[in-house]
């Protein structure tokens, strides 16, 4: 008797549906799993073994074969020891067909017969419900999770026998209730934050720029010597971010799932990641490790910030693979078994001394490098990787005597009132972009600078002459009308005036001839 169940086999971010077929018949006693099983999939047999005693049953002394069809998809996740017990189990019952054929049946089985908490739920059911399946068995432990997604019937299970009740009738199938997703989502967003730049003195420049970074998307490199409150800043910049939408927050949601680091007190992510990467990371960590290219730090940090404290401490090859998620917003990794996109749109925040010594620019320290070991320290930033980024600072040091103990700082403005205006600047750009797939300033590809960037011919000839004499690139006038354009939104302003594109030509870094 040949039976058949559905399930899913999870690449990462990718989704395919495995027929499950299982054929019992009075062979000599074996138990073989064919089309390209990989050994957690072959592991299966053992774990079945020990979880059907624990249920007070057993395995049938005849030959099992289990097909995973299509045969050309590598099953990779140990997803099919349900379905495939489930079959064993019911193949002499009868059972009602359609509640089997609209189900998609999920995950680990553990020896003791309960289902294990495992990743990706929340992508397999956003992919369940984009294939119409009526319902999906997954963990208790998954519930909440998987409850966020609408149009879909979750049924939370405990452990083997529970759904085997189910398939016969002889339990009621519970639907779990839907999670109310946008006040989980608003949950505890309002929170008192020991990074705000109310407590930073002094350094308005510097807020400046991470303000209009914050308001949308825009990579920013800060250059100080020690004791210029560059980590203090950085941290405090998480502060200023525009709450996410539900969609972001779904889209974030997933990549986490995938990554084992949501749980049933946190089952989506509703802020911001703020991601800090140590300069011993190797470039496997920071883009995506294992054979399998398992997604890790750019894509962790998808939607906003990625930051990188004392950077040109970092090996020049880990910060050279930056490159290319920067351009693109993506980032692709190959590995010998497959080829794996994910999704990399983050903003960098760079924080830099200016010399191995910390004291180049110090007027109150003399600094002792030579300038080869200055060249050699900055040479790890290479041009084209300097010219992906949109905002350069460089602000001296804050002296002591700014500092007052006991202060309240009640005259510093805080980062509620900054990021009051980063919403406002958002508003604008989210309405602007309402029917396309552009949701930042800085996503906007030439075409759609030259809709949405438009400015008179002197201002034109400004930034044309500036170019020039900085000896800025091509790609470098695109992103200062963009950075213009998000400053010009700061201000609630229809059109990018002279004072703009000005205040954006502030913050490039002129380049060495």
């Amino acid at each position: 008797m040949i039976s058949k169940v559905n399930s899913i086999t999870v690449n990462w971010l990718n989704s395919d549906l495995i027929e499950v077929e299982v054929d019992i018949n009075n062979w000599l006693p074996s138990f073989t799993i064919v089309w390209l099983a990989d050994q957690w999939v072959q592991e299966s047999k053992e774990r079945m073994k020990s979880a059907l005693k624990s249920s007070w049953n057993k395995l049938p002394m005849t030959r099992i074969t289990v097909n995973l069809a299509p045969a050309d998809i590598k099953k990779s996740w140990p997803s099919f020891d349900f379905p495939i017990a489930i079959w064993i189990l019911l193949n002499n019952w009868s059972i009602e067909e359609s509640l089997v054929k609209d189900s998609i049946f999920l995950w680990e089985l553990s020896l003791d017969w309960r289902l294990r908490k495992v990743s990706s739920v929340l992508p397999a059911t956003i992919w369940a419900k984009e294939k119409w399946f009526k319902r999906i068995f997954i963990p208790k432990d998954n519930v909440f999770e998987a409850s966020i997604i609408p149009w879909i019937d979750v049924i939370a299970v405990n452990n083997l026998e529970e759904v085997i009740d189910i398939l016969n009738k002889d339990k009621e199938l519970k639907i779990a209730e839907k999670l109310d997703f946008k006040n989980f989502w608003k949950k505890d967003l309002i929170i008192e934050n020991k990074f705000d730049f109310k407590y930073v003195l002094g350094q308005e420049q510097a807020k400046r720029a991470l303000e209009i970074a914050a308001a949308w998307w825009h990579n920013i490199i800060m250059d100080w010597p020690p004791g210029s409150w560059k980590t203090m800043l950085s941290k405090s910049f998480a502060s200023i971010l525009p709450d996410l939408t539900i969609d972001e927050a779904i889209e974030v949601s997933k990549i986490y799932s995938i990554c084992g680091l949501l749980n049933i007190n946190n089952p989506i992510v509703n802020k911001r990641p703020f991601r800090t990467i140590h300069h011993t990371a190797s470039s496997a960590s920071i883009i995506g490790w294992w054979r399998n290219a398992k997604p890790w730090e750019i894509s962790l940090a998808h939607k906003w910030v990625l930051f990188l404290d004392e950077i040109l401490e970092f090996d020049k090859s880990v910060l050279e693979v930056l490159r290319q998620p920067l351009e693109d917003w993506n980032i692709t990794v190959n590995r010998v078994n497959a080829t794996y996109n994910y999704p990399a749109a983050f903003t960098l925040v760079w924080a830099m001394n200016p010399c191995p010594c910390w004291f180049l620019t110090d007027p109150d320290k003399e600094c002792i490098c030579t300038n080869k070991q200055v060249e050699n320290y900055r040479w790890k930033l290479s041009g084209p990787l300097i010219d992906r980024v949109d905002i350069f600072i460089e602000v001296p040091k804050v002296k002591t005597k700014q500092f007052k103990i006991g202060d309240d700082y009640s005259d510093s403005e805080n980062s509620s009132d900054i990021k009051i205006r980063v919403e406002g600047a958002r508003s604008i750009q989210l309405d602007r972009f309402e029917w396309t797939s552009i949701t930042f300033n800085s996503e906007m590809w030439t075409k759609d600078i030259n809709k949405y960037c438009k400015i008179d011919n002197d201002t034109d000839n400004i930034l044309k002459q500036a170019i020039s004499n900085l000896n800025l690139s091509a790609r470098a006038y695109f992103r200062i009308l963009k950075l213009a354009r998000t400053i010009a939104d700061l201000e609630l302003n229809k059109n990018i005036e002279s004072k703009h594109v000005l205040e954006a030509l502030s913050f490039r870094k002129k380049e060495e001839s």
